[in-house]
């Protein structure tokens, strides 16, 4: 009796890739060929929406400034956390990915210069929905949603004023700024480096210490722990245990590993662990 017949359909493919996959089998072929539909896939996890401006006027001048709201899609995001942009820092974020990725920039688009009419309504929400679509746009090229570029846009602003006031002792104005950046960094985590977050960690660490709340500096501090042991930010590595140690003799949890690690690292590291305090080099970090 003859075999029923099965279906070995296989996806079309080019003579060059029939050549390189001859050795596959029919289902590695089909499993190959799902898997590279799925990376084609649009990137659906964030999106960027400007809801609304202002317009900032100065003695001599006066400017447009567009909040951008970063969200995350799929589900309700119930942390909606913004921050405000100029369009001259649309320009700069674009020149910099240009030089980068000119090829893979060639079909994005930066809205045009307006050289008349900046400050009419029908402008400003077409230009407010045209920076939209570009951020929507970047965020769908991969080297471009991957590249420190991309998330300084959202950030690097934010974090220098921080680190001003944190100089500065004003503690729980530069707290406030620290917490928006984390959270857009939590937002763009997926697509970034894992040491992203550990300057803002621990400038908050630094900041809850400082306001004498050591139970939030301890947790900060203990998160921005595991990405400098794995990639070796000594600097931090030294500072952040110390700080862990300190407080948590303070709040009575256990640190005796910490301190052993500690001790370890600096008398195996002797004369290369740097020896400052966190917030000193949390300080140093925009100088």
């Amino acid at each position: 009796m003859a075999e029923p017949r099965r279906d070995t359909k296989e996806p079309p493919q080019t003579s060059g890739e029939a050549a390189s996959c001859s050795g596959l089998t029919t289902k590695e072929l089909q499993q190959n060929w799902r898997a590279e539909k799925r990376q084609e896939r649009p990137v659906r996890r964030l999106l960027f929406e400007i809801p609304s401006i202002r317009i900032v006027e100065q003695p001599l001048s006066k400017h447009v400034v567009y909040e951008v709201v970063v969200m995350r899609s799929g589900s309700f995001d119930s942390r909606r956390v913004s921050v405000e942009r100029r369009y001259s820092e649309f320009c700069h974020l674009h020149h910099k990915l240009l030089e980068e990725f000119d090829e893979e920039l060639e079909e994005v688009v930066l809205p045009r210069k307006l050289l008349t009419g900046n400050f009419s309504p029908e402008n400003i929400l077409e230009r407010r929905l045209a920076l939209q679509d570009y951020l929507a746009k970047l965020f769908a090229v991969r080297c471009v949603r991957r590249s420190h570029r991309f998330s300084d846009f959202f950030t690097e602003p934010e974090q220098r004023r921080a680190h001003v006031l944190l100089r500065a002792g004003q503690f729980a104005a530069a707290l406030e700024l620290l917490q928006v950046v984390l959270e857009i960094q939590e937002k763009l985590s997926p697509w970034q480096k894992p040491t992203l977050m550990v300057t803002t960690l621990s400038a908050l660490a630094v900041c809850y210490r400082d306001m004498d709340e050591p139970q939030q500096a301890f947790t900060a501090a203990q998160r921005a722990l595991p990405p400098v042991r794995r990639y070796k930010l000594q600097a931090y590595r030294a500072s952040l245990l110390e700080l862990l140690v300190d407080l948590g003799y303070q709040l009575g949890h256990p640190v005796a590993q910490m301190q052993e690690e500690l001790t370890s690292l600096r008398d195996a590291e002797r004369g290369e662990v740097s020896l400052r305090s966190l917030k000193e080099v949390v300080i140093q970090e925009f100088i």
